[in-house]
């Protein structure tokens, strides 16, 4: 922990710059949250920024690729997204309950105005960044 390399690119930077300014805290929020989530977990070297269908992404070497997006055609919400055929969603659901609002197996759905908890994303990202080392646990280690 401490050594973490991040690598991004100036084009994460202008999509981030591109939010509405009311959406643009709220993204770099959650921006902030997987670099401190991925500086705090044991074991991680190296934290890659990207775009992905030109959304914001982050890969690790041994974690499953997570995105987040505010969409014009939903103005009122924003999300992180998770690989669909991973077990992710459905271990938050499982763990957390209602404490989110969940799109299918693919995401977490924050409201605009909605106050976002620290602690439970953070697992939920911690989990995604480290998949495949916590994939065969019930609770991917949550």
């Amino acid at each position: 922990m401490g050594n973490l390399q991040v690598k991004s690119s100036q084009q994460v930077d202008e999509v981030f710059a591109g939010y509405p300014k009311d959406v643009r805290g709220k993204m770099l929020f959650l921006r902030c949250l997987v670099r401190e989530t991925a500086e705090e977990t044991e074991g991680l070297e190296a934290l890659e920024e990207t775009l992905k269908w030109g959304e914001p992404a982050f890969v690790t070497k041994n974690g499953s690729t997570l995105r987040m997006d505010w969409k014009e055609k939903n103005p009122g919400q924003y999300a992180i997204y998770f690989q669909c055929n991973s077990r992710l969603v459905d271990t938050f659901r499982m763990v957390f309950d209602r404490k989110f609002q969940y799109e299918g197996k693919r995401a977490i759905v924050f409201e605009i105005n909605q106050k976002i908890p620290v602690a439970e994303p953070k697992e939920c990202i911690k989990a995604s960044l480290t998949y495949h080392k916590v994939k065969h646990l019930d609770t991917l280690g949550i």
